[in-house]
């Protein structure tokens, strides 16, 4: 061990600490006076639904922890988007439960909400995941109603995808927990069982005030949409349930009976660990995004074994591509080589950049995994594809757009893990969020943006002092460091994995350790849906 490898150890363990003290404050939701108001009305958090609901001893992942973080402040927040999604097992059955947080405004729904539920709904339909709803929501938050009402992916997209799954043979159970208004009404009722708790449960379009408001009907919400109403008169709830928990037991026993699914199948074996020790991650992963390591040590310590057959070892080095197995799964990885490398003729490739060969090589790679159907696992540390004359003249467009292409095209599941950088079209070519990972997640040393901090606040600070001298006024030394820290703050809080992660980005930012989990997690959700159509590249330049 040298100096350099303890400063990077305590700096990404600080990073992790940071990550940790982040979570906790997060999972108090709306805060601990109105969680005890929800324990004094006889109800669970929507955390404690959840951990109820799933089995003890196994493992879960948790999608958009930090989702609104550092949004909506005006209004008061919104911790976790007011609504917790988890992927976990009931009954030994892998699902996701999707649960409302009645201490975050009531469990209304503002725009990150919607898009939150929809991501959730999109998982459920990617995998075939059965989904089941713990529903306690006031519906959408009005003040913000413009911005979560009409558009095609905000609040009506959740019905319609209600539909659309039942067509797909995809289970939804719903159970009405709280409240269930207006538009929000349909979710449980377009799921294929419902249940409601007594007393605490509520379904009606409209509640009592604005009964009484729109056809002058006096009537109390119990009567007007509770647990009774709906399951011995309107019959549009299918279970009565006493408390919160004999709810979740009877999920817990509908599930038990779901029957098997097809396998799209992966390969399995018996999983191992890496041989080399997985905590040096984090004296291996540099300090600084500048600074330049050796991805395959990394990789050494995400993989069985710590075994790794690369493919075109020789060639395109500014990336790594080879097969591996994660907790028994066998995946293809494609990795950026973020050490300066030198090519058979004696070129130097920078650490981070994509070439033309390595873009050459990443699209026989992954046409090759998508022949041998095995998912594809992408390690982001990318600062974008090599510019200059040699490069152009080379043609890095056209072979940065097959590496595109078959990143696009790519018909087996596909996992993106933001290691650091994720700049440009850097982030395109590496299975960035516009690509359909089915998970997407970073590390708390990832960057995401079009470029750097520093590379950013140098092109803005010149268009800030142009635009200053127009007006006439005298630009400093001072002045201009003043400015370019200034800019460069903004900038770098915008790239934050965190930002990243609060608008839904990213899936989640998660401990380097828990990777291996994740993969496995979602190669298993994955494993439910099988491959429907062929891989085909369409026109392509050779």
């Amino acid at each position: 061990m040298d100096i350099n490898f303890n400063k990077n150890e305590d700096h990404n363990k600080l990073l992790r600490s940071e990550l940790n003290h982040k979570l906790t404050k997060v999972k108090l939701g709306g805060g601990k006076q109105r969680l005890e108001k929800q324990h004094a009305l006889g109800k669970l958090s929507a955390r404690e639904r959840i951990d109820f609901l799933l089995d003890k001893g196994k493992d879960s992942i948790e999608i958009g922890a930090f989702v609104g973080d550092g949004m909506y402040e005006a209004h008061g927040g919104c911790p976790s988007g007011g609504v917790i999604v988890k992927i976990g097992y009931v009954k030994g059955k892998q699902c996701i439960v999707v649960a409302n947080d009645a201490t975050v405004k009531a469990g209304a729904w503002f725009p990150i909400t919607a898009k939150k539920n929809l991501r959730a709904q999109e998982i459920a339909m990617e995998n075939r995941l059965p989904i089941i709803y713990l529903v306690d929501s006031a519906g959408v938050y009005l003040p913000m109603q413009d911005e979560i009402f009409p558009d095609k992916e905000h609040f009506g997209r959740i019905f319609r995808n209600n539909a659309i799954m039942s067509s797909m043979g995809i289970t939804q159970i719903a159970a009405v927990m709280g409240s269930c208004v207006a538009g929000g009404a349909y979710l449980p009722i377009m799921s294929d069982e419902a249940l409601i708790v007594d007393k605490t449960g509520s379904i009606f379009l409209a509640g009592s005030y604005l009964v009484k408001a729109a056809v002058g009907e006096v009537i109390d919400n119990e009567t007007l949409g509770g647990a009774t109403t709906h399951c011995e008169i309107s019959g549009v709830t299918d279970y009565k349930a006493k408390d919160d928990k004999d709810a979740l037991e009877t999920i817990k026993n509908i599930v038990d009976k779901i029957g098997d699914f097809d396998k799209a199948g992966y390969n399995r074996s018996v999983a191992h660990k890496p041989k080399e020790k997985e905590e040096d991650i984090f004296g291996i992963l540099p300090k600084s995004r500048a600074e330049q390591y050796d991805m395959l040590e990394i990789i050494k310590r995400l993989v069985d074994n710590s075994e790794f057959e690369q493919y075109k070892e020789g060639y395109g080095k500014s990336l790594l591509t080879g097969y591996a197995r994660i907790d028994g799964w066998a995946v293809g990885i494609v990795a950026n080589q973020r050490k300066v490398v030198k090519t058979k003729n004696g070129e130097m490739q920078f650490g981070g950049v994509i070439y033309s060969d390595s873009a050459d090589k990443a699209t026989r790679f992954i046409a090759n995994c998508n022949q041998k159907k095995i998912p594809l696992v992408f390690l982001q540390d990318v600062t974008g594809f090599m510019v200059g004359s040699k490069s152009e003249h080379g043609g890095i467009i056209k072979d940065g757009a097959k590496m595109v292409n078959a990143v696009s095209n790519s018909v087996v599941p596909k996992f993106t893990i933001v290691i650091g950088n994720s700049y440009g079209a850097g982030n395109y070519a590496m299975c960035g969020k516009a690509y359909d990972p089915r998970l997407i997640v970073a590390w708390p040393s990832a960057e995401l943006a079009v470029m750097s901090g520093n590379s950013a606040a140098k092109v803005l600070l010149q268009i800030e002092t142009a635009s200053l001298k127009k007006k006439g006024e005298k630009i400093t030394p001072a002045k201009e460091e003043e400015l370019f820290q200034k800019i460069k703050q903004r900038y770098d809080d915008q790239i934050s994995p965190y930002y990243a992660a609060s608008r839904l980005w990213t899936d989640a930012v998660i401990d380097p350790l828990d990777t291996r989990k994740w993969i496995s997690m979602g190669i298993e959700a994955a494993n439910h849906a099988p491959i429907e159509k062929p891989f085909n590249l369409g026109v392509i330049q050779v």
